[in-house]
């Protein structure tokens, strides 16, 4: 066991940044296609076909999910990943080609970094390409190159984060996973206490959360944030289910980022379903409540991973 989502039968995760740009791209691939639903919680969001995750609308399966730095820009990357897939037969069979069907979610890191060097359909390409079912690096890579926690004092207090991954399994083969990159308005805490997030002038952690209790008159923020991952899952479920689950799994969020789904997030978790196991009736609840467990793991391994400033 890789205790990752490489635990996942079926999943291949691919890396590929800019270190000098501190920028990157997250490809997660499903090889035989998986079951997605999905739950964004930020106010902030910068998705792609989000709304066919929805299960009233069609196809049932996704091919690839892409996280992505780069704000808004960094959705190009998923259109690299669109060619990579078409070209190795997969997506939608639609006569003439195959049309891969692959959400995504991007965060923001332009200040963190060159502003102008933003993920683009080659670095979505290079991710698929690096995308290995063996072995997962965490920290500021990939999507994580560019992440930081911590805003309240903008540029001036953040610390540095990444991207990490975490996964349990029951007695009875269900494994459930979560990767997970960290760039969070708020701070960062385990077992209550902060670990990484606003430091003052002296390099001593603030709350944020209380920070914008006391200066609320004063604050003025701007949408520079977002925490995105993927939850997998060897379970069958439905779309319907998979969105409850991502759902459950923002919990695990709510755990260790204080504060968090704020209007400057754009907090999103995607969940997907390989369907290896098919139970007779799917365990919602225990999949949601580990999707839970697995999220807080993996952004305490992200934010453990990154290199410190």
């Amino acid at each position: 066991m890789k205790h990752n989502i490489l635990d996942i039968k079926g999943i291949k995760v691919g890396h590929a940044q800019n270190q000098e740009g501190k920028t990157g791209v997250t490809v997660v691939i499903a090889t035989n296609g998986a079951v997605c639903g999905v739950d964004v919680r930020g106010a902030a969001p910068g998705t792609r076909e989000t709304d066919l995750l929805n299960p009233i609308n069609a196809m049932e399966k996704v091919n690839a999910v892409v996280l992505s730095g780069g704000s808004a820009f960094g959705l190009e990357a998923s259109c690299g990943v669109m060619k990579y897939l078409e070209e190795k037969g997969m997506g939608f069979d639609v006569g003439v080609t195959n049309v891969p069907i692959i959400p995504g979610a991007v965060l923001y890191d332009l200040e963190n970094g060159d502003a102008f060097c933003r993920p683009d359909q080659e670095m979505g390409r290079q991710a698929c390409e690096n995308a290995s079912d063996e072995s997962l690096a965490e920290g500021d890579v990939g999507a994580g190159c560019g992440a930081t926690v911590g805003k309240l004092r903008g540029t001036a207090g953040w610390c540095n984060s990444g991207i990490g991954s975490w996964a349990e399994t029951t007695e009875n083969g269900i494994t459930v996973a979560a990767l997970i990159a960290v760039n969070a308005f708020g701070d960062v805490l385990e077992n209550g206490k902060i670990i990484a997030g606003t430091r003052d002038e002296n390099g001593n952690f603030l709350d944020t959360a209380q920070g914008i209790i006391n200066h609320a008159s004063t604050l003025s923020f701007r949408g520079k944030n977002t925490t995105i991952g993927v939850i997998a899952t060897n379970v069958k479920l439905t779309k319907a289910q998979g969105a409850k689950v991502a759902g459950m799994a923002h919990d695990g969020l709510a755990r260790c980022i204080s504060p968090v789904h704020t209007t400057m997030d754009g907090d999103t978790l995607f969940c997907l379903s390989t369907e290896e196991i098919i139970l007779p009736t799917a365990p919602v609840d225990l999949v949601g409540i580990l999707a839970a467990k697995v999220t807080e793991q993996a952004v305490l391994r992200g934010v453990k991973a990154a290199k410190p400033f």
